[in-house]
């Protein structure tokens, strides 16, 4: 038999890439995920062999397990609802399913799975030993009494807790899943289980929780951008900057934000855009987003000198977040949030450095024309990790029976960001790309990652 000629790295990644759209048909999001990483992969895969023998892309881009089941609960008028729930186990190459829940009518499995993906290259380029997963329910809490919320949790977790531990899966919270929705959900793991572990991370400080982790992927994602704009001789002290979302992860990047001398100037939530070019009220944005979960809208009511911009109003195929002047962008809402039309106004609006705090907020033709135009781009995978980092830090302090003080937790979580800063830098410099953080994220998390898949054999 005539032996086929080797194909190349690239023709094997599109090989691949090919495999993932034909078994997972209409999940946009999943591929884009998969295309952004094995695309950057190739100057590895040229140089080393072991990952197509061992056929680990194969392998990663398939999930261990997923699990889709129904979660069925009563609401306050007695009437029975019925949900979908999800639970994507990705990777446990380099240690448990870590990731988190999100609570969102646009859930579906295309979505846990592109999250999940993500999550294990994140997972790894923190140093720590957690693997990725992602999970979630197309339930909206939006509008939901605390009692209906509760029994929704209750019974999502009812068939969650067969595949959860603290060695094998921890979620965590993400959109729509806060401490009041991890809280309900943790008790009826205890009461299921009979066992108080550290199986779930974002519970409350009384019982188990972490100081900063609700600030970590905000500040996080500030510690990100700093060691950039550092690297090429600049600092965050005065720069303009605009934040999308009025989420956990906007509101503590607002707050470090400030605290480090910037002028953050925007927030925005599903209905709108505020710009306060004086600087965004913290103390009102929490009032309105954390207390009173109510429209942005509100804001502009209170401070007479701040602009609503209401969705109708937003720039065909953009965001108006993006369309205000800045130093540097935060995209901290959701997916695919900075279209191509956005890179251009905020590259004619003099923006130097993109710095991702959502997961894949930016699409590929936004990102293909920030590079082009010379802005620095803080990747997501990196940018963002500090979420996961400091939920793995109260996984340890859970195991310790410990709790740390919010000084050594924040100490620490700088610490993770400056090297995941430093990891992807070398490794962009490493393959002949310095200042491709991407690139070098995407290669360094995959290497820790596939390493650890290749020693552990064909499982």
């Amino acid at each position: 038999m005539r032996r086929e000629a080797k194909v190349s790295a690239k023709e094997y990644v599109a090989e691949v890439l090919e495999y993932v759209k034909e078994s997972s048909p209409g999940q946009s999001e999943f591929y884009q995920a998969a295309t952004e990483v094995f695309e950057s992969l190739v100057p590895l895969l040229e140089e080393d062999d072991r990952y197509r023998e061992h056929g680990i892309l194969e392998r990663i881009v398939t999930p261990e397990r997923s699990i889709i089941f129904r979660v069925t609960w009563v609401d306050d008028s007695g009437r029975i609802r019925s949900n979908l729930g999800y639970r994507v186990q990705f990777n446990s190459a380099i240690g448990p399913y870590k990731g988190g829940l999100r609570f969102h009518p646009t859930v579906n499995l295309g979505i846990v799975k592109f999250l999940g993906f993500e999550q294990i290259y994140k997972n790894a380029l923190t140093g720590l030993p957690i693997g990725g997963g992602k999970g979630g329910s197309n339930f909206d809490p939006k509008g939901k009494s605390d009692k209906e919320i509760m029994a929704f949790c209750q019974a999502f977790m009812s068939e969650l807790f067969h595949h959860m531990g603290q060695t094998r899966d921890v979620p965590a919270g993400d959109i729509g899943v806060g401490a009041k929705e991890i809280g309900y959900m943790f008790g009826e793991y205890k009461r299921l289980t009979m066992r108080f572990e550290g199986a779930m991370t974002g519970k409350q400080i009384i019982w188990g929780g972490s100081l900063a982790r609700k600030e970590a992927t905000g500040y996080g994602s500030v510690y990100f951008a700093e060691n950039i704009l550092k690297h090429y001789g600049l600092e965050i002290k005065g720069k303009i900057c605009t934040v999308s979302g009025a989420g956990n992860v906007a509101i503590y990047t607002i707050e470090k934000l400030k605290k480090m001398g910037a002028l953050p100037v925007t927030c925005s939530d599903s209905k709108g855009t505020i710009y306060h070019p004086r600087g965004v009220d913290l103390n009102t944005l929490k009032a309105i987003k954390e207390v009173g979960r109510e429209s942005l809208e509100k804001y502009a009511h209170i401070h007479k000198d701040a602009t609503y911009i209401p969705l109708h109003q937003y720039p065909e195929g953009g965001h108006a977040v993006w369309n205000i002047p800045c130093d540097v962008a935060f995209p901290s809402a959701t997916q695919n949030e900075l279209t191509l039309v956005d890179a251009k106004n905020l590259v004619n609006n003099g923006c130097i450095l993109v710095n991702e705090g959502a997961n894949m907020p930016s699409t590929p033709e936004a990102i293909a024309y920030l590079k082009a135009n010379g802005v620095y781009f803080g990747p997501a995978k990196a940018a963002n990790a500090g979420g996961v980092a400091v939920s793995q830090l109260e996984m340890a302090q859970n195991a310790s029976m410990q709790s740390w003080s919010f000084t050594e937790v924040d100490s620490r979580l700088f610490e993770i960001m400056k090297n995941i800063f430093n990891t992807a830098m070398n490794t962009s410099r490493e393959f002949g790309e310095e200042g491709d953080l991407l690139m070098g994220a995407n290669i360094a998390g995959f290497r820790r990652v596939a390493n650890a898949m290749i020693d552990q054999g064909a499982v």
